[in-house]
């Protein structure tokens, strides 16, 4: 008796050394594809988030470019970096990085905060509220790219945290206050700048209390990676509106196709 192959669309996800987070809430909203998706994940050394050297030359290029050559021996079609230092550091940061990416390892690359880039824009955003563990000098930094891209951050939280693993310690409850803080200055869109950060389960609640989006970087991540390799993310129920965001909004891919690609098995 023959067997039809198994070949589901596959995301290498790039992941923070310290981060506990992003992996099991990306898989559990990928679970909701069964067979058809799958997210793998690469580790690079980051654990600690602060503008020191130490801190920055975490994201030097060549450690991550070698985890994305390690994830990329598993044929993903799509690699994204799971991350939101391009936040402080400028989205040219991370379009430079999908670059080096992709001409490394001839697989199509994204990230977090180009995947942002593209829903803000996209859902016309103008007010946007931020909520972060980071310190103010990494929240300083973001609000003043969020200025340069014709945002304006309304409303801020954040706890001054600087530790990488520490923010997951976090409970839902906790960062959902923060998030119901931020949601009094009724911006266009509440943003959860951080992928190990436990926003994303409250997300559905303050959504239907408030009326106001609520963006968590893992589910922009998930919803963003799942339109990019061709599924619908509105599949995903649970996790936010954000993913019958993306799918109704149609965005185009911000990375080259599949079939243009070298060295990317299908």
């Amino acid at each position: 008796m023959s067997y039809p192959a198994v070949d589901p669309r596959r995301v290498g996800m790039l992941t923070p050394s310290s981060n506990t987070v992003l992996e099991p809430y990306t898989s559990a909203m990928f679970a909701q594809f069964g067979e058809a998706a799958s997210a793998h994940f690469g580790r690079f050394r980051v654990v600690e988030i602060s503008m020191s050297d130490a801190s920055q030359a975490q994201f030097t290029l060549e450690p991550i470019l070698e985890a994305a050559e390690r994830l990329a021996e598993a044929h993903p079609h799509l690699i994204a970096w799971n991350g939101t230092s391009a936040s402080w550091l400028g989205l040219e940061k991370d379009r430079a990085l999908c670059a080096a990416i992709t001409e490394r390892t001839g697989v199509p690359a994204t990230s977090t905060i180009l995947a942002y880039d593209a829903l803000l824009r996209g859902m016309g955003v103008k007010r946007l509220g931020v909520v972060t563990p980071y310190i103010a000098d990494i929240e300083t930094r973001m609000i003043a790219n969020y200025a340069a891209q014709g945002i304006e951050v309304v409303s801020a939280e954040r706890l001054n945290d600087k530790g990488n693993y520490s923010f997951a310690t976090y409970s839902p409850a906790q960062v959902g206050a923060m998030i119901d803080r931020v949601a009094e200055a009724k911006p266009d869109a509440i943003a959860i700048v951080c992928t190990n950060f436990r926003g994303a389960p409250e997300a559905a609640r303050i959504e239907d209390a408030t009326g106001i989006p609520v963006l968590d970087s893992v589910a922009v991540t998930a919803a963003h990676c799942l339109s990019q390799i061709g599924l619908d993310p509105a599949r995903v129920t649970g996790w936010g509106g954000v993913f019958q965001t993306i799918a109704a909004l149609g965005l185009p891919p911000l990375t080259t196709s599949l079939s243009e690609t070298k060295g990317t098995s299908t």
